[in-house]
């Protein structure tokens, strides 16, 4: 079965262009053209969603928190396409769950070339045999990666797909320290271009979440994050 794209734009050229140019490629492609119709249409379970942020009746940023909040699509990656320059725009998106940003006026090629490789890492993270769940407890935390979900003293709370990535990446193995540059590779992949202060915003959102054990959590100065060893 090909990869189902969801694409999401209000200029109806801008659909249509890389409508074409994605099925090219062999993916199947659903059309949206507001972010009303991109929650209606999300449901149609696509494999990966493109996503415009500005838009009329709900911008890319709200799509993407509402989709995030709903724990059943937690690992279906965003790339979102922004015309907007800027930091802080950028990091309000990573913030809501976005995995990459394309900006405008889109290379067809480009994001192309970053949807397949958002996909690719998906495989990699996504395990062989989703009947057979990765569960493992460490202290108040126990994980599991077959459902992406993450229990807090017996109470579920939802991590978008990088942050459960992050923190299972760094629960998995108690006490390592791993620089930013490490677990951009490892989570973002070679193929992906992201800043390593993505990895800051992951970490804080990832706290906040944590909550009373937010200090699991550890940062070694001028080096990277840890998660810390249960006494």
């Amino acid at each position: 079965m090909n990869p189902r794209i969801l694409l999401v734009d209000d200029e109806p050229d801008i659909v249509e262009f890389l409508q074409y140019n994605l099925e090219q490629e062999g993916f199947d492609v659903i059309t949206a053209f507001n972010g009303e119709d991109a929650l209606r249409k999300v449901k149609t379970e696509p494999d990966l969603i493109i996503l415009d942020v500005m838009m009329p009746k709900m911008d890319g940023f709200e799509v993407c928190r509402r989709i995030r909040e709903d724990k059943s699509r937690v690992h279906i990656p965003v790339i979102f396409l922004t015309a907007r320059s800027g930091e802080q725009d950028e990091i309000k998106g990573l913030e809501l769950g976005a995995d990459d940003f394309v900006g405008k006026p889109i290379s067809p090629k480009k994001l192309v070339a970053r949807v397949k490789a958002n996909l690719r890492k998906l495989e990699t993270i996504l395990p062989e045999d989703k009947n057979n769940s990765q569960k493992f407890s460490i202290g108040p935390l126990e994980i599991d990666r077959g459902k992406y979900e993450i229990m807090i003293d017996g109470q579920i709370v939802i991590f978008p797909r990088k942050e459960f990535e992050i923190l299972y990446f760094l629960a998995s193995q108690p006490g390592k320290v791993f620089s930013r540059e490490i677990i951009l590779k490892e989570i973002w992949g070679m193929d992906i271009f992201v800043v390593e202060r993505t990895v800051d915003v992951h970490v804080r959102k990832i706290r906040e979440k944590l909550d009373a054990y937010a200090d699991l959590i550890e940062t070694i100065k001028g080096v990277g994050y840890r998660f810390r060893v249960q006494e």
